[in-house]
């Protein structure tokens, strides 16, 4: 389940890419270590355009999952889509992009570690987008900060391709690489765009880095 990954471009590559009509981000640093409950860059769809947003990582939990907790971290990576909680967000108004330039699975070692391996289409790490959903909702996140709204975001997973299933076999995030699937997920009725749910090609990704919290190569604007 990835759960660390990076965006190590600039926000105008972002804005070109993804078509952003307007960025609310501000001056927008370079994130070489984003975790659940960051809040990151993602682009969604508004009436007036595609907006670049700064939510928090993690979609609310299922209701199930929380009759034993006080707060909600949330979900970070979002794979049952014919779930009832899911098919609420899955129309064009709560859908995302998430912009990244690698992302990690932990590697499980004979003596019990289990560093990150960092996953990139090169060693350049070039921009790619997430294919992801989004919401603002009000709930307990931390129990030290109460009752608070957000921007929540989580992406879709979908079974490893080659590279990724050799050091965590069950999942990757789905991965959207040219504008032409950044608008399908954006604009497609959902029967359409959740085609776009499938592993990357067998070799299309490769192991960057490996060990570090944070990915550090590729620091550019």
């Amino acid at each position: 389940m990835c759960n660390l990954y990076s965006l190590t471009k600039g926000q105008q590559a972002i804005r070109e890419l993804a078509r952003v009509m307007r960025d609310r981000t501000g001056n927008l640093p370079l994130m070489p270590g984003i975790y659940p409950d960051y809040r990151a860059p993602v682009v969604c769809n508004q009436p007036e355009g595609r907006e670049l947003i700064l939510a928090r990582w993690g979609m609310p939990s299922p209701k199930t999952a929380l009759k034993t907790r006080n707060a909600d971290s949330g979900v970070t990576n979002i794979r049952n889509v014919k779930s009832p909680h899911w098919r609420r967000w899955l129309g064009i108004e709560h859908r995302c992009v998430v912009p990244s330039t690698s992302f990690s699975e932990n590697e499980a070692l004979p003596d019990g570690r289990k560093p990150p391996v960092w996953f990139a289409f090169d060693e350049t790490r070039p921009l790619a987008f997430f294919a992801g959903l989004w919401t603002n909702w009000t709930s307990v996140r931390k129990v030290k900060e109460g009752e608070t709204t957000n921007d929540l975001f989580g992406f879709l997973t979908t079974e490893a391709n080659k590279e990724v299933g050799v050091i965590h076999p069950k999942a990757m995030p789905v991965i959207l690489t040219t504008q032409d699937e950044i608008d399908l997920w954006m604009t497609a009725p959902a029967e359409d765009a959740l085609k776009l749910q499938r592993p990357l090609a067998d070799g299309a990704l490769r192991i960057v880095a490996r060990g570090g919290k944070e990915d550090e190569g590729g620091l550019t604007v």
